[in-house]
């Protein structure tokens, strides 16, 4: 190449490199109103990738076939309970609301009962740090529960005026879907040829993702279903009202570690020992820190793994912030980031060691090649 053509070269390069993240962002921009149904259909093909894989080989190699039945279990086992469960959850929280505003449900006795039954040395206690204010308390306690009682009923009138816009996102996710389950391997490929980084570093990226994902689905939908499933049928038992409610509660605290489902089910206990539902606040306790709690520590670590697991704070911030920046989608966006940016450090890290260990190593054979040539030629 000559002087003369190097620097045009360049330039074009440049635009190149221009127009990719100009149309790059375009793209992105484009796509952003279903973030959510591409994101969906991403993390289903990557959980279920090996199934339809598996039933492609059983096949005789129909991949159709496969990713089509893959889809339809995915419509019967997943998608369809959790609309019958949405709406059984808006209807028992707009029941419950009712119940409220009617009076039928009355905070102030609720507390009041357990004011009375609280030992006098509490209640000394109690007066003595000015603790007394049980009005402020009910009233800030159950504007709380009828707003969020509110909200959930009031899901059901915004879900029917977008319906429309539901119903595309969802025809979007199961498209993508299927196609992802029947051609991922070749998009994939493609993808991580584009990828502008060194070979290694680009396929321990793609299989941390990989793993990142289908951890983070296991160790918290998982976990979440089976706590909020026990947890509202230990409260339905129990005889406690809105078992459902208060199990799909469970079902989304328990992606909080340490406390989680906790903050649910122990002020319900303490609830029911102070009002004189002795056995049911034991019964509650038991199967709280027994049953509901050893799920969480049994089951996690099986499912994620050492490997992914991350610290508990970094896992509550994440999942926090990617609430609050994703909505329901940050529940798994924001693990998946925070996993991926330990992974890309621990990637620095073993470049450097790498990079620390060759160094030594060179300078050790440079070492016995002068020690040589010096007993070569003494003197």
């Amino acid at each position: 190449m000559t002087p003369s053509n190097k620097r045009p070269f360049e330039i074009e390069d440049g635009g190149y490199i221009a127009l990719l993240i100009l149309v790059t962002v375009a793209f992105c921009y484009l796509v952003a109103p279903f973030f959510g149904a591409v994101l969906w259909g991403v993390v289903a093909a990557i959980m279920f990738e090996p199934l339809s894989r598996r039933l492609a080989t059983r096949l005789g190699g129909h991949r159709n076939t496969a990713a089509g039945l893959v889809l339809l279990m995915l419509l019967a086992l997943i998608i369809l309970p959790t609309f019958v469960l949405g709406a059984s959850l808006v209807s028992e929280a707009a029941s419950l609301y009712v119940k409220i505003k009617a009076g039928d449900i009355d905070f102030a006795h609720m507390l009041g009962q357990i004011e009375h039954s609280l030992p006098d040395r509490v209640n000394q206690f109690i007066r003595q740090y000015g603790l007394t204010d049980f009005e402020t308390l009910r009233r800030t306690f159950g504007s709380s529960v009828t707003t969020g009682l509110q909200a959930v009923a009031s899901q059901a009138l915004v879900l029917g005026q977008g319906a429309l816009s539901f119903m595309a996102a969802l025809g979007v996710m199961l498209y993508l879907t299927f196609f992802l389950l029947r051609d991922g391997q070749r998009y994939t490929e493609l993808v991580r040829d584009a990828m502008p980084l060194r070979p290694h570093m680009r396929d321990s990226l793609f299989t941390h993702f990989t793993v990142v994902v289908r951890a983070t689905m296991k160790g918290t939908v998982v976990v979440a279903v089976l706590q909020g499933l026990v947890g509202g049928i230990v409260f339905s038992l129990l005889g406690i009202e809105a078992a459902l409610l208060w199990g799909v509660l469970m079902g989304f605290l328990s992606l909080l570690p340490a406390v989680g489902t906790g903050l649910v089910w122990v002020p319900v206990a303490i609830y029911l020992l102070v009002t004189g539902s002795i056995w049911q606040g034991v019964v509650l306790i038991l199967c709280g820190t027994f049953i509901i709690g050893m799920i969480d520590n049994l089951l996690r670590p099986i499912l994620v793994g050492r490997d992914t697991r991350m610290p508990d704070f970094v896992v509550l911030i994440a999942t926090l912030s990617g609430l609050q920046l994703f909505g329901l989608n940050g529940f798994i966006v924001g693990p998946v980031i925070a996993a991926l940016f330990i992974t890309v450090w621990n990637l620095v890290k073993e470049q450097r060691q790498t990079g620390q260990t060759a160094a030594q190593a060179m300078r050790t054979e440079e070492e016995q090649r002068s020690e040589v040539e010096a007993s070569a030629h003494p003197g």
